[in-house]
């Protein structure tokens, strides 16, 4: 197994040009005077942190919700990152799409990258994603599997200390994960790899009480 599978590198936060770069070529051909939809799949499902003046439920094909990124900011540190999700390639992903009204994205989208986007582990993409009202091409942060930020082939034993253990700005990391799974359980949206980390976490709660 690659060291790097179970062992975060150095990281190098975005500087405030090369993210507003980032925010533009997102935005590259976009009409300014209309609408935007935006996909949210973890913690934009249950904190998303902007106006909006439509949601719906959604699903992405081609892309599935994973513990697959380093958190060293928001739910870890540098020498104790935690993980947060993000959307690997294959299968599909059940989500939310909010509309952003056209007056709203400038101020909308520099605080959103300034969430999503501290180290460009993210992919910004637009994707399109079936609702019951009809296709919305929405924006996805979708995860780059070439940064030093992805996570893969880590042991369940590991993720699930990792997830118990780390702690950023934002919080815990387990706070983080559970939020996240009551948001889709408030939402109708069933996910079966998250529903059996959740049973192993309380296993391990009833363990450690």
């Amino acid at each position: 197994m690659p060291s790097s599978a179970v062992t975060p590198r150095p990281f190098r936060v975005l500087s405030d040009e090369e993210r507003s770069a980032s925010l533009r070529q997102a935005l590259l051909g976009r009409d300014t005077g209309q609408d935007l939809w935006v996909f949210g799949y973890g913690s934009l499902i249950w904190r998303p942190e902007f106006d909006f003046t439509e949601q719906r439920m959604a699903l992405l094909r081609g892309y599935h919700r994973s513990l697959c990124l380093w958190s060293r900011i928001n739910r870890g540190t540098p020498e104790q990152p935690g993980l947060v999700f993000g959307l690997d390639a294959g299968g599909s992903c059940k989500g939310v799409v909010y509309r952003i009204p056209a007056s709203r994205i400038a101020d909308t989208m520099d605080a959103l990258w300034r969430r999503e986007m501290p180290s460009g582990a993210y992919t910004p993409k637009w994707l399109e994603t079936r609702t019951d009202d009809g296709p919305v091409a929405a924006l996805a942060f979708v995860m780059n599997r070439h940064t030093d930020a992805y996570v893969r082939d880590l042991p369940q034993e590991r993720l699930i200390d990792i997830v118990r253990t780390a702690h950023g700005t934002y919080g815990p990391c387990l706070e983080y994960v559970v939020e996240t799974s009551r948001a889709l359980r408030r939402s109708g949206i069933q996910d079966a790899r998250l529903e059996a980390l959740m049973r192993q976490l309380q296993t391990e709660s009833a363990l450690n009480g």
